[in-house]
């Protein structure tokens, strides 16, 4: 260790004065078994795993010798306050830039916009520089290192997350982990024939391979490709293509692509980003016999990414976007030795699909058997709950679980598939189709959460009892969000109940993509009606407001406090226990079109009774007596 440390010292960190090299030696030392642990476990077989090893402590040492003095005391800011993220004053709110505000510069100037509604979260969509035409929504990365060109410059988006840092708002921007674009210089040179770089991606020489791992492998995009696998005719090879043809993916048993990528995320690091959303991580690793996704190798990649991260900028979070069932996903979050030690924040996606579940069924019995089944998380983590996102919303449903509740689980599917997409009888959902299977029947679900949830057909029936009806059910699911734990997120234009966008259509390069139907552009004259209480739009606006107001408000949802779906003895009624030395709250939310009630002896049971008070509305409730619920309505009840 002494002469890594002299290595070091007389190398990368030889610029630095003495006191900067003693602080990047004592994390290397703390974080040092970290380190070790999931790289020996990925490349230790290897006759040059020390090398390897260097050369990562070399990308991490340079990374912190050229980072800003700014972010040098960001980190310390962040290292004092470890739980910065989990606090309820947190608040996300996730857009394309273009579509949001035109560019980085537009973004920046839509700052107050943002501080209005009560966001500390930024999210922007892709904007590293993607391949030309059909680009997977930004997510075929041509250049990790460049920004799309309509957008702006590197420097605009440093800039961008300074004017944001100084606004206590934390920039998050995507990073694709599992594929570049097929004209990265690095496939480009593979296309050339260079050795090198053809083993940064998984390539064959015939279908033999290919052939063994598609009997266990998952089609993605089925009705975009067939099979997991491109033949390119130039190189004669076959190369690993999980999503799409123009998407290559990395090898990480080649120790030089998690080189490349850790130098990658750092660079971001220092550019002032402060979560980076490492996408289609479950899909990092391969093994033959398996359906390659959430292989144990995959964890090791991110939890050394993270000890590595650690000792160079440690005021980074980690996202792992990782939709897969709960056994799969809470890992990503760090178990058994990795607790507290892969990525700091995880989507719930079983949460936000089981939202939407309830409210078609009118029924919460699925719902909180689901979420009881839930694991744990590590107590230093968070999960990301949203009610849309700019994916589809694929039905995570399971068989036992369904069956626990008296469903089938492929025939709720199927009615939640036929509900969305406004083909089930009196549905009041507006949605499309996206990607069916026809092998499995799955139809996942594009649209807006207002069209989803009521408001374009209401409008479009001129129902002003359907309208009112919509309203509530955008203001419950966001009520759930908010008070689930974690960092709530509002995808842009939900505050302002924006509907489904079907211009995508005349874009030949998005028509075929039904997603685009929930990416609209910001509608900003809608948004200058946001203070008209009296209208939809500003009855969305100023409601959320509200409720991210009395969020901030409550220390009792910080995301160390457990949350505990519960039996509301009403089957219409979702309960969530919220406890921790914070306090204890009792979240009641109403998934009817008709007011039900709790009764009292339930409140009592759960310790919920004499005086409570609703932090929505600051009212005293009588926790003595039934409660009382609105059609959609939701209350927030702690002990006075």
């Amino acid at each position: 260790m002494d002469e890594l440390f002299d290595q070091l010292l007389t190398g990368p960190l030889s610029r630095l004065e003495p006191f900067e090299q003693q602080i990047f030696t004592l994390r290397l030392t703390q974080h040092m078994p970290d380190i070790e642990r999931p790289l020996r476990q990925l490349y230790g077989q290897r006759e040059d795993f020390d090398t390897w090893l260097t050369h990562f402590l070399n990308i991490a040492a340079d990374a912190y010798a050229v980072r800003p003095v700014e972010l040098r005391l960001h980190d310390l800011k962040r290292i004092t306050e470890p739980d910065w993220f989990q606090q309820s004053t947190m608040m996300g709110y996730v857009c394309y830039s273009d579509r949001f505000a035109g560019s980085l510069k537009g973004v920046a100037a839509k700052i107050d916009y943002l501080k209005e509604l009560g966001i500390t979260y930024l999210h922007l969509m892709p904007l590293l520089k993607p391949r030309p035409g059909a680009n997977d929504g930004g997510y075929a990365v041509m250049d990790y290192r460049a920004v799309r060109h309509d957008l702006g410059t590197m420097t605009d988006l440093s800039n961008l997350a300074a004017q944001l840092r100084a606004e206590d708002i934390s920039l998050c921007i995507d990073l694709v982990c599992n594929h570049t674009a097929k004209e990265h210089a690095w496939a480009q040179k593979a296309m050339a024939g260079d050795k090198t770089y053809q083993n940064y991606y998984l390539m064959f020489p015939d279908r033999t391979l290919p052939d063994q791992y598609e009997n266990t492998v998952r089609e993605v995009f089925p009705e975009f490709k067939s099979g997991s696998f491109t033949y390119y005719e130039a190189i004669d090879k076959w190369v690993w293509t999980t999503f799409n043809e123009f998407q290559w993916d990395l090898n990480y048993a080649n120790p030089a692509v998690f080189g490349e990528i850790l130098a990658t995320m750092l660079f971001l690091a220092n550019q002032g980003v402060e979560v980076l959303r490492l996408d289609a991580v479950a899909f990092m690793w391969k093994r033959l016999g398996t359906d390659c996704e959430n292989q144990p190798e995959a964890h090791a990649i991110l939890q050394a990414f993270r000890a590595l991260s650690r000792i160079a900028a440690p005021g980074l979070l980690l996202k792992a976007e990782a939709i897969v069932p709960p056994p799969q996903l809470v890992p990503y979050l760090g178990l058994g030795e990795a607790t507290n030690k892969e990525c700091e924040v995880a989507y719930h996606n079983v949460f936000m699909v089981m939202l939407w579940s309830s409210l078609a069924e009118r029924r919460v019995a699925l719902m909180t058997h689901a979420l009881q089944q839930m694991p744990a998380i590590p107590s230093r983590t968070s999960w990301l709950t949203y009610v849309r996102c700019h994916d589809d919303i694929g039905w995570a449903v399971t068989e036992e679980d369904a069956a626990a509740v008296g469903l089938n689980g492929y025939l709720h599917r199927t009615f939640l598939s036929d509900f969305y997409n406004g083909r089930f009888p009196n549905s009041f959902a507006r949605g499309a189709t996206f990607q069916f299977n026809p092998k499995t029947n799955d139809r996942r679900i594009s649209g807006s959460c207002a069209s989803l949830a009521g408001l374009e057909a209401a409008l479009e029936a001129g129902d002003y009892a359907a309208l009112d009806l919509a309203v509530r059910r955008i203001l419950l699911i966001h009520s759930m969000i908010l008070t689930f734990g974690g960092i709530p997120l509002l995808y842009m234009g939900d505050e302002i109940g924006m509907l489904n966008d079907v211009s995508y259509l005349d874009d030949p390069d998005l028509a075929q993509d039904s997603r685009w139907l929930h990416r609209p552009w910001m509608d900003w004259d809608l948004a200058q009606k946001r203070d008209d209480w009296l209208g939809v739009n500003g009855r969305i606006f100023q409601n959320l407001k509200k409720l991210i107001q009395a969020r901030k408000q409550t220390a009792a949802l910080h995301a160390e406090a457990g949350a505990y779906p519960v039996w509301s003895y009403n089957e219409a009624v979702f309960g969530l226990l919220r406890e921790s030395p914070r306090g204890r709250l009792l979240i009641l939310g109403n998934f009817s079109e008709h007011a039900q009630t709790i009764p009292a002896y339930r409140l009592q049971e759960l310790r919920f009774d004499g005086r409570l008070i609703d932090h929505i509305t600051g009212k005293s409730v009588d926790g003595w007596h039934d409660v009382q619920l609105e059609p959609y309505g939701s209350i927030w009840l702690q002990a006075v």
